[in-house]
């Protein structure tokens, strides 16, 4: 793991020397905000909620992006307790330094799980929800605060999480939300 971290050190260096402006300074900061905590996931699938062509897909993607944070935030998070780069390097951030430990990242793993299930719920949004996805994901590796790896982990699992569930629970909730619902409009 030591050379590994010295490896993805020296590449988010390179990152840093060879891409920093104030430009992408300014659009990575700004991706980061909006992944914050999935906030412009969790308001996409709300949203969904008020379409009823899209309410199941809403709720799927708000179940989704829960799950995705108590298995990445809450367990693996903790059990790995891998420090961070910013953590390691005493560096200039641009953002304040992240008290959480770094695998796998959360940005990463709830756009994801948000890309997956956008698309899945309707390919319309992939050419927005996509792109968005990898800006956000991106982001933590410009910004500093996340190996490569920490995305590329929060990525993998965000993809694995959201198609379980788009197979599993998606179905049963495109059934059960019309019925659910019928119930009080009748």
């Amino acid at each position: 793991m030591a050379n590994l971290t010295k490896h993805e050190l020296r590449m988010l260096d390179r990152v840093r020397s060879r891409l920093s402006c104030g430009a992408l300074n300014r659009l990575f900061v700004l991706m980061t905000f909006v992944g914050e905590r999935g906030g412009i996931w969790l308001a996409w699938g709300f949203l969904l909620l008020l379409f009823p062509a899209y309410r199941a897909d809403g709720c799927n993607l708000i179940l989704t992006m829960a799950l995705g944070f108590l298995i990445g935030n809450l367990f693996l998070k903790r059990v790995i307790a891998r420090p961070r780069p910013s953590w390691i390097r005493d560096t200039a951030l641009l953002i304040t330094n992240p008290h959480d430990y770094s695998f796998p990242s959360g940005h990463a793993l709830s756009s994801a799980i948000a890309a997956v299930c956008l698309t899945v719920c309707d390919v319309r949004f992939a050419p927005i929800a996509i792109p968005l996805a990898l800006l956000i994901a991106f982001s933590r590796v410009y910004l500093y605060v996340h190996y490569p790896s920490d995305v590329l982990g929060g990525i993998l699992l965000g993809v694995i999480i959201s198609t379980l569930t788009c197979r599993l629970l998606l179905p049963h909730l495109r059934q059960w939300i019309p019925e659910f619902l019928a119930r009080f409009t009748h």
